[in-house]
């Protein structure tokens, strides 16, 4: 099951503060990172930049008998070209959504609104249940193009295909064209993430 939450997103794995972690790079690398930045120092300066929220949900076809659905609370979510359409998360390595994701092609965003605090919360937290019961009570459809859930009353939906994976650390960049979009709620706000907690915009 994927536990991170968005207050991880950005946190490297631990690392003495005396040491030199290393990065890998194609061809195998390394490349030092600075000494003397501890892991509390990247989280306190990466929490002050405010980020959108959105919850990335895929099907798992090979999952029971019918499936399951996977959501992911994500921060880490941005546009990266226009022309083709792309967009990219960031996913920690060997989470639940990383091993689907590397397998299933077809995912779905959903950009949060300011009143949907409780399910970004809900698909980000520590020691949950399962994905199936997660989104028992959460409304709704299935993407055409991907299969996944598009959340109901969410600002904005995307559906996307996988086009590269870059690993990146202790987390896997996932770059991907979008095939469709739509914006079900036009007057809301958004939901964001600034110092550790959820906020709304006003």
């Amino acid at each position: 099951m994927f536990t991170k939450s968005p207050a991880d997103a950005a946190a490297p794995q631990a690392a003495a503060p005396s040491t030199v972690a290393l990065a890998s790079v194609p061809g195998g690398t390394p490349i030092p990172h600075s000494v003397g930045v501890s892991d509390d120092e990247f989280r306190a300066a990466l929490s002050r930049l405010a980020a959108g929220v959105v919850l990335i949900t895929a099907h798992d076809p090979e999952d029971g008998p019918q499936g399951e659905d996977v959501g992911m609370t994500a921060t880490a979510f941005l546009s990266v070209s226009l022309d083709p359409p792309l967009v990219m998360v960031s996913v920690r390595n060997d989470s639940r959504m990383d091993d689907l994701l590397e397998l299933q092609p077809l995912w779905a965003v959903s950009v949060l609104s300011g009143h949907q605090r409780q399910i970004a919360g809900r698909f980000a937290m520590k020691g949950r249940i399962s994905d199936r019961l997660l989104f028992a009570d959460i409304p709704f459809v299935r993407g055409e193009a991907s299969g996944a859930p598009l959340i109901g009353g969410a600002l904005a939906t995307l559906e996307c295909r996988t086009e590269q994976r870059v690993v990146a650390g202790d987390h896997t960049l996932v770059i991907a064209r979008v095939l469709t979009s739509s914006i079900p709620v036009a007057d809301d706000e958004p939901l964001t993430y600034f110092r550790g907690k959820y906020r709304q915009l006003g």
